[in-house]
């Protein structure tokens, strides 16, 4: 029988995922060359839950990310959470939502919210490619949502930032790596369960691995409809020279590509 929830439901399973997640990683505790942990499901709950909030079920794509930047989610709790597509596209501002600070700071990273003056290229990208493709941000929701698969930022002593998969997999921090794999991997199955997405895609091979491990991992869904489709596209990073060249129609292109169209009413 296929479980029977609607949008609120939804958004409370994403909820306590999330919160789950976040109780998981604040146990945590990483070696060198990690230096400072920033978990924003802490400091920036409410804006994060106001994100989850939107969400709505059965999107055609649930696409995945890998973790905060230091200009966009860290900032803001919003994934890909670049401050000027936030407050205008999704609506979400210093107004309705606090952000608050972690205990401890890197003095160059500072979290400074919504007055960070910092842009996310990242974040930048893939909000404006929603509002040129979507219209509104009403409209992308009905047909997509977004899920960083790790909550953390990672900063070395120098301030650098460190994505999960330059975490050291062997040595002093190799179990906390492995304790936090298992609970990305956990939330994820449970945001994947909760939304009932057609299509995961990740952004980059990092995001679409951890996806599709997790999906292959999951049980059989309750109700008769196919686990979704996994895929991949262009991460919109600026450290990726492709992404340089026009990330948004590249990303069109291998939509497209893998039979993933979307509509407005």
């Amino acid at each position: 029988m296929k479980r029977l929830h609607n949008e609120s439901s939804t958004s409370a399973l994403l909820q306590e995922a999330a919160a789950t997640l976040a109780r998981k990683c604040d146990a945590l505790k990483f070696a060198a060359p990690v230096a400072f942990t920033y978990n924003p499901l802490d400091y920036a709950w409410s804006a994060h839950r106001a994100f989850l909030s939107r969400a709505r079920m059965s999107p055609t794509v649930l696409f995945v990310g890998m973790n905060p930047g230091p200009f966009g989610m860290a900032q803001t709790g919003v994934p890909f959470g670049e401050v000027a597509s936030v407050r205008d596209f999704l609506g979400i501002d210093e107004r309705t939502v606090q952000i608050a600070a972690p205990k401890r700071m890197h003095p160059k990273r500072p979290i400074e919210g919504f007055a960070c003056k910092r842009s996310e290229v990242s974040g930048a990208r893939v909000w404006s490619w929603a509002r040129e493709r979507f219209g509104s941000a009403d409209e992308f929701f009905r047909q997509a949502f977004v899920w960083n698969w790790c909550p953390l930022a990672f900063m070395s002593q120098t301030g650098a930032n460190l994505t999960p998969d330059k975490l050291p997999c062997v040595g002093r921090g190799s179990t906390s790596v492995r304790a936090l794999e298992s609970a990305c991997d956990e939330a994820l199955a449970a945001a994947i369960d909760a939304l009932e997405p057609k299509n995961v895609v990740g952004f980059g091979a990092f995001a679409a691995d951890r996806a599709r491990r997790v999906i292959d991992a999951m049980p059989p869904r309750a109700s008769a409809a196919a686990p979704p489709r996994v895929h991949k596209v262009l991460h919109p990073s600026p450290a990726s020279p492709a992404a340089n060249r026009g990330w948004a129609p590249q990303v069109d292109q291998q939509l497209a590509a893998a039979g993933i169209v979307f509509g407005r009413k």
